[in-house]
């Protein structure tokens, strides 16, 4: 009797078995459907971005330009007499110069040489006994001369 239940949970077991190995197998066929499927849509629009860009490669082509530009545009040709010195050029008006900055200019007007001690006021100072206050922590001191600015006199 014990034997008989044996068999059929056995039985049993194998069909369960044979089921999850069918179960398997039907999900990577169907990952592989996919997997081919989107190779074919990377293929296609990797053709399409090919035929793109010899599209683009034919109307940039300059002589194709050149061509449209002296069907459309009808431009005349530069005469040397177009072109003058900067001497005749008009002055300008005090309310232009007023009224434009110099953004480099104000910084470099503004120039402040840097800290000595190399710090950048992102790390906070150390502190300092009272018996060497004024004193800059070793670590900080510099090794050789200040640097100076570009174009500064040295010290």
């Amino acid at each position: 009797m014990i034997l008989r239940v044996l068999n059929f949970a056995v039985i049993g077991v194998l069909v369960l078995a044979a089921a999850w190995v069918y179960r398997i197998k039907f999900d990577a066929t169907v990952q592989a459907e996919r997997l081919a499927k989107l190779r074919s849509e990377v293929r296609r629009e990797r053709d399409e971005i090919a035929a793109l860009r010899a599209e683009w490669g034919e109307l940039d082509n300059p002589a194709r330009i050149e061509a449209l530009a002296k069907r459309f545009l009808h431009l005349k040709t530069i005469a040397p007499t177009q072109f003058d010195t900067l001497d005749h050029l008009p002055d300008r008006s005090a309310q232009n110069v007023a009224a434009s900055t110099d953004p480099i200019g104000g910084m470099i007007d503004n120039f402040e040489e840097p800290d000595p001690f190399g710090t950048t006021g992102t790390i906070p100072a150390a502190t300092t006994s009272p018996a060497n206050a004024g004193q800059a922590p070793a670590a900080l001191a510099p090794t050789g001369p200040a640097p100076t600015a570009p174009g500064a006199p040295p010290r």
